[in-house]
């Protein structure tokens, strides 16, 4: 019986995990620390409502077996690069480093397909700066799952998605960027449960196809 903690609960994936995770006996509590309340009733759940901007009041509290974070926004909803890059690295780094220290020993993060460092796309630079400087983190496990475009029920509609979705569904049909197909919130949320319960060490990096099979999908199930 595990103890999972999550962040960015209210999202796509997250709250599709959330639902994933309450209804999993393998796991006696889940810890979600969030914004705003889930609004959920659950014996198992465990609900904070936190200041992101504000360690010092959650950060002795990331104590658990499984950390997973499904946290991000938009450039739109954010309202800027930097405020971007203080939801989608700052905080989920803070988190990281304070699971970490508190000896949470799985860590399962929702990244990006393309992630890198030194990508000039200033998304998949902040992408893979996370996943950089999460690898030093005193992890036993870490587990990297990078989708490609998530699609399913938003409270808030993207219609960027709704667009980029047309135009890479025509794309695929040509076998045209192929690991930014789009995917199921669900299907990730599978994954990720999939590669929590995993005992491999070190760090793992999930490509999409490798996101369909930790779901036991194929590659045409994606929607």
């Amino acid at each position: 019986m595990k103890i999972a903690i999550v962040i960015g609960a209210t999202g796509l994936v997250g709250t599709q995990l959330i639902h994933l995770l309450l209804d999993d006996n393998r796991f006696s509590k889940l810890i979600v620390f969030s914004r705003r309340p889930l609004h959920l009733t659950n014996a198992k759940l465990e609900e904070h409502l936190i200041d992101f901007d504000k360690p010092g009041t959650w950060q002795h509290l990331v104590k658990g077996d499984v950390f997973c974070s499904t946290l991000g926004t938009t450039l739109k909803q954010a309202g800027g690069q930097q405020a971007q890059y203080k939801i989608d690295y700052t905080y989920q780094y803070a988190f990281a480093q304070a699971a970490a220290y508190n000896g949470v020993p799985v860590y399962v993060l929702v990244s990006s397909p393309s992630a890198n460092p030194d990508a000039k796309f200033f998304y998949l630079r902040m992408k893979g700066e996370l996943e950089r400087d999460i690898r030093s983190l005193n992890f036993s496990n870490i587990h990297i799952i990078q989708p490609g475009l998530l699609v399913g029920d938003r409270e808030q509609e993207r219609f960027g998605e709704k667009f980029g979705y047309k135009i890479l569904r025509v794309l695929n049909i040509m076998g045209i960027f192929m690991k930014y197909r789009p995917v199921h919130g669900k299907i990730v949320a599978q994954a990720m449960v999939k590669a929590a319960m995993s005992t491999a060490k070190g760090v793992h990096l999930y490509t999409l196809e490798d996101v369909f099979n930790l779901a036991g999908l194929n590659g045409d199930s994606q929607l």
